[in-house]
């Protein structure tokens, strides 16, 4: 059977649930006995369940109040939700998921944490400080419908470092870093300032700058030379606290869909704002590489742990002076790593944090530990060099898969285009899929066409019609983000054409005014919206 027939087969592994199956079976299989034996959950993360496998993507947002966290959130599914409020002040006072649901409403932490189909569970103990600070907010949103975000609280400044939350803020972070796809911190170019909470926000990213994306958020905001230097404090700063050869991408932008305050580095902007939305785009195609990734992450840790475990019940004496031996065994912790790496030859990358490793112990008995057991290190060997080895080929060839799909700014992740209605533009967006009974009397942009007529007639259109050139040098002068013209453009060209006749410029620049109004602009064309000489095409459509 060739790997074509195989791919096309209901039982192909190559599918995204089989792999996402796969991995579960994996776990259940080979690694939880072992996490279970040697009590792994005291030290580290609890234990996945099916909710952590069988999610969506996720996002976390994070930064200092007042960088714009909520409103990167709003610019980004286009809407507002419930519980949001925006201002200078510390606004967000919660941890809030964003998902997908048919109704729109709001679960309690107590409750998500009871929902075994949510991937919140293992958060229950955490306590009720934290669950009364936490919520998940479900609406009818198509971007939502891939992936989940999670909006956190404002990290609080120096000036307000005194001020206590009432449950361990840098674990909550720590516990959404090691399962979300993506972290997106956020800075203000205003104020770059450094308090003790966001350091301690940076040590529960530890270990995840792999998930990391930094945003320089407001930037339009600043002239080039303060940029500039800003840009240089942050790279700085980060690299003091991220110690990797590595240095973090920061994305310079304005994440929000108003009109941008015009600036020298205008079109960096606009460039950067691509880059980071085609990375957030990408995450449902990389899921399940993402969830494979974790998981070998999570099984080397597993393996260290259990060498460590064994190690220390080795040499703990049976009766007499225990306790002092205890002690002297955790002071030790560093010698004990080394002499494991070099037994074992157990990579030093994947031991856990020394400090931290220290600190568990002190409250262990170390008399329940468990010695090594040659049968579960040898499955969770065999996890490790053969069974997800078997799985890589199959990952790689969903990814070519998917990469054949049309790359546009937010309709391929949505899923709500065709590729064969694909048609290209000035802004590289495939025209919306139409349908609908069309029967409106009056076209409500009707009144305002003659002024829009002026401006169509002036940009010297050809055979009645403005080519996308034209009208990209014309829209991009509202300072409008390329993404909200983008979709714009995407929702007046009724027919397609990748050209815009006067009605269909009317439809647009009545687009634009109501956005810098502060609409939302709609996901598909209301019926009352179309222009009276597309409507006849457009029932036709319906018919056909």
């Amino acid at each position: 059977m060739s790997f074509r027939r195989l791919w096309s087969t209901p039982k192909a592994m190559g599918d995204v649930n089989m792999v996402t199956e796969e991995l579960k079976n994996l776990y259940y299989k080979r690694l939880l006995p072992v996490e279970k034996y040697y009590s792994f959950h005291h030290f580290h993360s609890p234990s996945y369940e099916d909710a952590d496998f069988d999610n969506k993507p996720m996002v976390l947002v994070m930064g200092q109040y007042s960088t714009g966290k909520t409103t990167f959130i709003r610019y980004l599914i286009e809407q507002d939700f419930l519980g949001s409020r925006v201002g200078p002040e510390p606004t967000t006072d919660c941890f809030t998921a964003l998902m997908y649901g048919e109704v729109e409403g709001i679960i309690p932490g107590n409750a998500l944490t009871m929902d075994p189909k949510k991937p919140f569970r293992n958060l229950d103990p955490f306590g009720n400080s934290f669950l009364n600070r936490f919520q998940c907010v479900q609406m009818p949103n198509r971007i939502l419908e891939s992936m989940s975000i999670i909006d956190t609280p404002g990290i609080l400044t120096a000036a307000k470092r005194k001020l206590s939350r009432g449950y361990d803020f840098a674990a909550v972070l720590r516990w959404f870093a090691e399962r979300v796809d993506r972290i997106i911190l956020l800075f203000d170019a205003h104020k770059m300032e450094f308090s003790d909470e966001l350091t301690r926000a940076f040590g529960a990213l530890c270990g995840y700058e792999d998930k990391l994306r930094v945003v320089l958020n407001k930037a339009d905001r600043v002239d080039s030379q303060h940029l500039m230097r800003v840009y240089g404090a942050l790279m700085w700063s980060l690299g003091k606290v991220f110690r990797t050869p590595e240095i973090l991408r920061v994305y310079i932008g304005s994440f929000w869909s108003e009109p941008r305050q015009m600036c020298d580095h205008y079109q960096l902007i606009e460039l950067e704002e691509e880059d980071l939305l085609a990375d957030i785009r990408n995450l449902p195609r990389n899921a399940a590489v993402r969830k494979l990734n974790d998981l070998v992450k999570r099984a080397r840790l597993v393996r260290a742990h259990a060498h460590i475990i064994s190690y220390l019940k080795q040499e703990m004496p049976t009766i007499f002076c225990r306790e002092s031996k205890k002690h002297n065994l955790i002071y030790q912790l560093p010698v004990i790593f080394n002499k494991i790496q070099q037994q074992h030859h157990v990579p030093a990358g994947d031991f856990p944090d020394c400090t931290k490793m220290q600190e568990n112990l002190l409250g262990q008995d170390f008399s329940k530990f468990k010695k090594l057991k040659p049968s579960l290190m040898a499955s969770l060997d065999k996890l490790l060099s053969t069974d997800i080895a078997k799985l890589v080929p199959y990952i790689q060839h969903q990814e070519q898969r998917k990469r054949s799909l049309h790359g546009v700014l937010d309709g391929e992740f949505l899923r709500t285009f065709k590729p064969e209605h694909y048609r290209r533009d000035p802004f590289k967006e495939p025209p919306m899929d139409e349908g609908s009974e069309l029967d409106f009397d009056e076209w409500v942009v009707e009144k305002y066409k003659p002024k829009y007529d002026e401006i169509f007639y002036n940009l010297s259109p050809t055979k009645g019609k403005l080519s996308g050139t034209k009208v990209k040098e014309w829209m991009t002068k509202t300072l409008l983000p390329n993404s909200v013209l983008a979709h714009i453009w995407r929702l007046s060209d009724v027919d397609g054409d990748g050209m815009l006749d006067d009605e269909e410029f009317a439809l647009a620049v009545h687009l634009i005014e109501e956005k810098v109004e502060g609409h939302w602009l709609p996901r598909e064309l209301p019926p009352h919206l179309v222009p009276p000489s597309k409507r006849l095409s457009e029932a036709s459509d319906v018919s056909v």
